[in-house]
């Protein structure tokens, strides 16, 4: 591969054995069935900014009695998806043993996903208070800063721990995440390379390279450097083939490149190594929905909302799925919950307009409410789409709406039939935000 970017850089060194790379050259739409536009189909371009790094409750042992025991009900709760069930346990092992900062960051984790991130950022912060080098929490407490917007907070914070504790890997990879959805690139790679000077065999710091390249525009230096994690290069074997973290990143990378059998299998691995890895969820439950496997996306775009109850997208998709799935009930309520969360979402508006045209039949609506719905919501979706429609992609609403007319004429005079039956609308894709 023509230049690596590295030259005879630390990560060309940490990798020389598995990658060869030795002296080597010089920042929440698919297009599903029926449907414009999905959450992320432009493969990872709209995808988070911090995919693959969101925050996780450690599996801790250093815990006893009642402690243990309550933060073990916590992580088996966890598992389960059950987040109220796992604040509580976590909670209770917070106050059984309040000198560990395990069960504070485990409450961190749980609180951002149900979407208090000032509670989230206060257990971070006690977590670090007890020990002021836990990792995961200052880790954690960054990403949550970052996430909400204070990117500028973030760099502060971390860049003092860094000066502090600066033979810690953890934090040292953390702040080049964190330069790197700034948009700082050359800070970013520098800092993941440092990292890998303090301990050869990060992995994390491996993967942050990569993710720098992703979110930077150099998918193909991303991909290369996924390889060495992920597939080593021959006779070198790969440094962690199981990392989900990886997978997640180069299964985003695959679907932008169109190879949507990669892409799935990536995704797959990701959720099932850790299966509260949203985005995994997401992609994977979006591809399945849109080649019409329904069924097999429903439990994983189910899951994903179980894990992040707070997603418009998450509820956006998997209301998609329940319309498909043919439970309008179920659809629609999932459709109100994404537009109630994120109000900006358009595609719910189209989707709806699908659900209202094409259901046989939806409690407590008559076949005029429902095609007077479907107008409503396929013009709410037009303004809202704005400019898009002008990109050259091929856009189905106007003829949706052509026979959404037609049809709310046929009831007028009295000569309605069943609900027409889905052609398979054929899509545009907006930009994020702009759609989904």
């Amino acid at each position: 591969m023509q230049g690596f970017g590295l030259g005879t850089s630390l990560f060309a060194g940490a990798f020389a054995a598995s990658v060869g790379l030795a002296g080597c050259g010089g920042d929440e739409g698919s297009k599903k069935v029926n449907s414009p536009s999905g959450a992320s189909g432009d493969g990872g371009a709209a995808a988070s900014a911090s995919a693959g790094v969101s925050a996780t409750p450690v599996q801790t042992s250093d815990l006893s009695g009642s402690a243990k025991s309550d933060y073990d009900k916590g992580w088996q709760a966890w598992q389960a998806g059950d987040l109220l069930g796992a604040k509580k346990a976590f909670s209770s092992a917070a106050e059984d043993d309040p000198k560990s900062p395990a069960p504070h960051f485990a409450l961190g984790t749980v609180m951002d996903r149900l979407g208090d991130s000032a509670g989230a950022q206060q257990e971070y912060r006690a977590s670090f208070a007890i020990k002021p080098d836990y990792d995961p929490a200052i880790s954690a407490y960054a990403l949550s800063l970052a996430s909400s917007g204070h990117a500028g907070e973030a760099d502060t914070f971390v860049t003092d721990k860094h000066q502090k504790y600066p033979d810690s890997a953890a934090i040292t990879t953390i702040l080049a995440d964190i330069k790197s959805i700034e948009k700082d690139s050359g800070t970013a790679q520098q800092l993941a390379q440092d990292a890998l000077r303090v301990n050869p065999d990060y992995k994390p710091a491996m993967v942050t390279i990569a993710r720098d390249h992703w979110r930077a525009g150099r998918p193909e230096l991303a991909k290369y450097a996924l390889q060495a994690v992920l597939d080593g290069f021959d006779p070198t074997p790969p440094r962690d083939k199981d990392n989900p973290d990886a997978h997640l990143l180069r299964g985003l990378i695959e679907r932008q490149a169109g190879q949507r059998a990669a892409a799935m299998a990536d995704f797959d691995a990701a959720q099932r190594k850790r299966p509260d890895l949203v985005e995994a969820l997401v992609q994977l439950g979006e591809m399945k929905d849109e080649a019409g496997n329904v069924q097999e996306a429903l439990p994983l775009l189910e899951a994903a909302v179980r894990y992040a109850p707070n997603s418009g997208v998450g509820h956006l998709d998997l209301g998609d799925a329940y319309r498909l799935a043919n439970r309008p009930a179920d659809a629609k309520k999932e459709f109100d919950t994404a537009l109630a969360l994120d109000s900006s979402l358009a595609q719910a508006h189209y989707d709806m307009g699908l659900l209202y045209l094409f259901s046989t039949s939806i409690p407590g609506m008559n076949a005029s409410d429902q095609v007077g719905a479907a107008i409503r919501e396929l013009n709410t979706f037009k303004t809202m789409r704005g400019a898009l429609g002008a990109r050259g992609n091929k856009d189905d609403t106007d003829e949706l709406l052509s026979r959404a007319n037609a049809k709310q004429a046929e009831i007028k005079q009295g000569v309605a039939g069943p609900a027409p039956a889905s052609t398979g609308s054929a899509n545009v894709t907006p930009a994020k935000g702009g759609g989904k």
